[in-house]
């Protein structure tokens, strides 16, 4: 775990990084593609990309970590740096001085020897691939041992699109100790309904892996599905889970992941005495836009000051 001097010299360096005029202070991050780590909980070897702030070369301080979740379709851990300009959002926004310095972890989520079946970042149904328990119990801890982390949960903050929304919503309620904040983009929720309308070809090409492959009807809401659903966990979780994380849900009002997002904001929501009084302590945003990169681009800034200043409010 940190300590109090840790914290204060990381302080003291954000404070000379947002203030200063030398050579730190005009130097972007650094992004490392393809970097791999060794877990028993996959059957092949995970990699994932990571971006260092500005200076980190530079001293010895330690830097919250922001675990940065890619979607589905054959997504990738680059994509948020190739498409979704994630580097140069991060310089902007730590070189201007309004977020802390901090590094940005993103995983691979493909299920490498078959990218025809997405992992939703789940355990697999069988038990033979564990993607979930990879990240959380494997890549977490890498991350802490290999790069200058702070090691509490007050600095770990995770944000996601789509399928990678979905899984910082899942991971978060799963492991209310775990993160401190987690925003969620366009996240790939679904309703009961919307599982079972699905086509036979697409609920096996997302979920055959992880919930049953060639289940139909009523056979696809089983236990596991149940135990992997955000609905389902908020409505059994207590008060003491729901804000243990602070909660960001951005959406297009194009998406097609709208209904879902609407029914997580109402689920969020705490009932007040009155119809007028409803209430919820997270932040929902809808803005104009589908399910695109141009989308996800222009939410990230957003996501990451809301990410950050959580971060920031455990110093």
């Amino acid at each position: 775990m940190i300590d109090r001097n840790s914290l204060a010299a990381w302080a003291f360096s954000l404070a000379a990084l947002t203030l200063g005029s030398g050579a730190v202070a005009q130097q972007g991050g650094t992004v490392e593609f393809d970097v791999e780590f060794e877990t028993d909980a996959v059957e092949w070897t995970p990699q994932y990309s990571v971006y260092l702030p500005p200076g980190y070369d530079a001293g010895s301080r330690l830097y919250p970590v922001i675990y940065l979740l890619p979607g589905g379709a054959g997504q990738s851990h680059r994509d948020w740096f190739l498409k979704g300009d994630a580097s140069q959002t991060f310089d902007q926004l730590i070189l201007s001085g309004e977020v802390q310095p901090f590094i940005a972890i993103s995983p691979d989520p493909r299920r490498t020897p078959q990218p025809q079946f997405n992992t939703y970042y789940l355990n697999d149904v069988s038990g033979e691939t564990r993607y979930k328990d990879m990240f959380l119990d494997g890549l977490v801890p890498h991350v802490e041992e290999t790069y200058r982390a702070l090691d509490d949960p007050e600095f770990r903050g995770i944000i996601g699109l789509s399928m990678g929304g979905f899984a910082s919503l899942l991971f978060s309620l799963e492991r209310p100790d775990m993160f401190v904040a987690a925003a969620a983009l366009s996240p790939a929720i679904r309703t009961d309904d919307q599982i079972l309308a699905m086509d036979q070809a697409g609920f096996d090409r997302r979920y055959g892996l992880t919930w049953g492959e060639g289940l139909e009807g009523q056979d696809r809401l089983t236990e596991k599905y149940y135990a992997d659903n955000v609905f389902a966990m908020i409505e059994g979780a207590d008060q003491d889970t729901i804000e243990a994380t602070e909660y960001f849900i951005d959406v297009g009002s194009n998406d097609i992941f709208f209904e879902g997002s609407v029914h997580l904001h109402n689920l969020l929501r705490s009932e007040g005495e009155t119809e007028r009084t409803l209430s919820g302590d997270h932040r929902f945003m809808v803005r104009e836009g589908g399910h695109t990169w141009d989308y996800w681009r222009s939410g990230l800034p957003e996501a990451v000051r809301f990410v950050n200043s959580a971060m920031q409010a455990g110093l």
